[in-house]
């Protein structure tokens, strides 16, 4: 059952990246200054808050994410994807500046994979994002953050009135 459901559960918040992950598969992955050819590609939703935000919704959680995506088609995607899982992303800003974090993937055989990460926009979430979403709405039960993201200073959305304070995990 959501907590929008449960009535006196109160929102999961999870603050941090999203990513459009370009995958692409090989038999094997290359070495230093070595080319290898790639056997499929493909582009999927991803960053460890986005992929958080989504799990719990998906397991019933009332789920609102707090990040930043560029104008481009990966953050529409990814804004498509999160919200087609049921998490509220009112909280992810747009970024004029930056594209859309990406990281880029590659995937042998065994499954062993090597990541580059370019940041994009989720190097400009700064502490007034998460200041813009507690304005928004009332405290969260969770705050969920894999800060991956350059927040320079966090600031832990508190609880009011009645509400439990946050639990940070």
């Amino acid at each position: 059952m959501s907590s929008a459901t449960a009535g006196s559960q109160a929102r999961i918040v999870v603050v941090g990246s999203l990513n459009a992950d370009l995958t692409i598969y090989c038999e094997r992955l290359p070495l230093p200054g070595e080319t290898v050819h790639g056997n499929g590609f493909a582009v999927y939703p991803g960053g460890k808050s986005a992929n958080q935000a989504v799990a719990a919704s998906l397991l019933g959680g009332d789920v609102s994410l707090v990040g930043a995506v560029g104008v481009d088609a990966n953050g529409d995607m990814l804004l498509s994807s999160a919200a087609g899982a049921g998490v509220e992303v009112s909280g992810v800003r747009t970024s004029a500046t930056e594209a859309t974090g990406v990281a880029v993937i590659a995937v042998d055989s065994n499954g062993e994979n090597n990541i580059i990460i370019s940041a994009g926009a989720n190097g400009t979430l700064s502490p007034a994002d998460v200041a813009a979403r507690r304005k928004r709405s009332t405290a969260p039960r969770w705050s969920v953050s894999a800060l991956r993201s350059a927040l320079t200073r966090w600031s832990p959305l508190p609880g009011q009135g009645a509400t439990p304070a946050p639990q940070f995990c």
